[in-house]
């Protein structure tokens, strides 16, 4: 791995340039879409949101209790 130092250093020096520049490095872990739990919880929220589609109901309670902006 004679390669390694040289990508270390080079990341690094980036990273001081950042931090020079006023930014700050944040790390974010994220679910892996790859995965199944990942496909079949994003398959059962799709479900959810296609089934309140066919109801359709709640926008008629929000629009119910809204005011009408223009006659205020």
């Amino acid at each position: 791995m004679m390669g390694m130092p040289v990508v270390k250093e080079r990341v690094q020096k980036y990273r001081d340039r950042m931090r020079a520049r006023g930014f700050r490095q944040v790390q974010l872990w994220v679910p892996d879409p790859r995965t199944e739990a990942f496909r079949a919880e994003a398959a059962r929220e799709c479900a959810l949101v296609a089934e309140a589609d066919r109801r359709g109901d709640d926008m008629d309670v929000v629009e119910a209790i809204s005011l009408d902006w223009d006659e205020n």
